[in-house]
């Protein structure tokens, strides 16, 4: 359906190419609604007048046009970083877009040929190897622990929570919850021993501590390793939990039982088959792995992984998601066997929205730490994008259990 305000339509001939080429697209929608607000202040109106989902766009550059048909989801990035393009609500927007993939194909994955140095840069000069993944992971984590607490919840857990129907939207409920349950598919029994991969700001470490096992957390923020050392000194657990700076292949010994909460995300496809060997190695006979990861759809994995999206140019350097068949095939590779898995999207968009409430309520703070309005637009966008992910299915996060 063509916009319902002609003077757009009509106007567009005399518009840049790629500025018709963008209208052109949008006039293909065919679930949900949009309102349209050209920069001079035109609105049209495309796909089902009153549908839901209902978005509203504001291009106010019509440069945005050709870096977003380029580029996609990166393109768009960037031009909401410059403030080319705007919304009163960017979460409907990725919403509509996701439900009206084929027809803003482009908006959504670009061209491959205008992508291809992305894609080359995060396949070499964002390697997950033991510099790269020192690299990157100080990218996103050594941001400072300011900023972390300015918007996580006092658990400081950067991880999906579990939101059980007595917690109420509580956050940090939903936080312990999910260690919780984690500690329950151990099954493990105090004096027993835990390797942490991935131990973030030590929030499993303080929680598996108190039930009387002994955890060795390892990580590669510095950041983190300073707040995670100082929160176990004040809990008294110093004599339950050691925590190192440490790479995962470099880890040597056993452990009765091993997790690793959404740290496989940072591995790199490249680095899978030495990341569950590592756990094959490190697990003592008879024990356990739980892995919290997020995972891309398996139909969509193919696509995903022969491209880059927004995340991974601007958030997660190196970052790359699992599917569920292919996570696994890992497994399987090593002779870890699936004991269960626990799927709990639904949550991740809730904990995502609890995030960004966080963060925007906690401007001039963030401000403060030294970020500038660019950074604030693109963490803005991240926790948005990701909502919409989680909430329309195209991500998933599970809780696997292996033996």
């Amino acid at each position: 359906m063509k916009s319902t305000d002609l003077s757009l339509p009509y106007k567009a001939a005399h518009l840049p190419l790629q500025a018709r080429l963008f209208v052109g697209m949008l006039q293909k929608l065919s679930v949900g609604s949009l309102t349209f607000i050209d920069p001079k202040g035109q609105v049209a109106h495309f796909g089902q007048l009153g549908a839901q989902p209902h978005a509203e766009l504001q291009v106010r550059d019509w440069r945005a046009a050709g870096v977003i048909l380029r580029q996609g989801d990166i393109g768009f990035a960037e031009s909401y970083k410059l403030g080319w393009v705007d919304s009163n609500d960017l979460l409907a927007v990725f919403t509509l877009a996701l439900r009206n993939e084929d027809a803003m194909e482009r908006a959504l994955h670009g061209h491959w040929w205008a992508l291809l140095a992305k894609r080359i840069a995060h396949l070499l000069l964002r390697d997950n190897n033991r510099r790269g993944s020192r690299r990157n992971i100080s990218a996103h984590y050594d941001l400072g622990n300011g900023f972390y607490q300015l918007w996580l919840d006092p658990s400081m857990s950067y991880s999906a929570g579990i939101f059980l129907p007595e917690h109420a939207g509580d956050l940090e409920a939903a936080q312990w919850a999910k260690y919780d349950r984690i500690l329950d598919q151990l099954d493990a029994q105090p004096g027993q021993t835990v390797l942490e991969v991935g131990c973030g700001w030590g929030g499993f470490a303080e929680r598996a501590a108190q039930r009387g096992l002994k955890v060795h957390g390892i990580t590669l923020s510095k950041e983190q390793l300073a707040y995670a050392q100082a929160r176990i000194a004040r809990a008294g657990l110093d004599g339950l939990v050691t925590l190192s700076l440490t790479d995962y292949r470099d880890v040597a010994g056993q452990f009765d039982h091993i997790v690793s909460i959404e740290m496989i995300e940072a591995v790199g496809e490249r680095w899978w088959p030495s990341y569950f060997a590592m756990l094959a190695r490190l697990r003592k006979p008879g024990g356990k792995v739980v892995i919290q990861a997020i995972d891309i759809a398996d139909a969509r994995f193919e696509a995903y992984r022969s491209g880059t999206d927004f995340i991974q140019q601007y958030i997660f350097p190196g970052g790359m998601l699992p599917s569920p068949e292919r996570f696994v095939q890992q497994a399987q590779r090593v002779g870890l066997r699936v004991h269960s898995e626990f799927e709990f999207g639904l949550d991740y968009a809730e904990t995502l929205r609890q995030w960004r409430l966080r963060f925007e309520a906690q401007l001039d703070a963030v401000r403060a730490e030294g970020f500038d309005e660019a950074f604030i637009r693109l963490w803005r966008m991240y926790y948005l994008y990701c909502e919409a992910g989680f909430r329309e299915r195209r991500t998933g996060v599970r809780q696997w259990t292996l033996g």
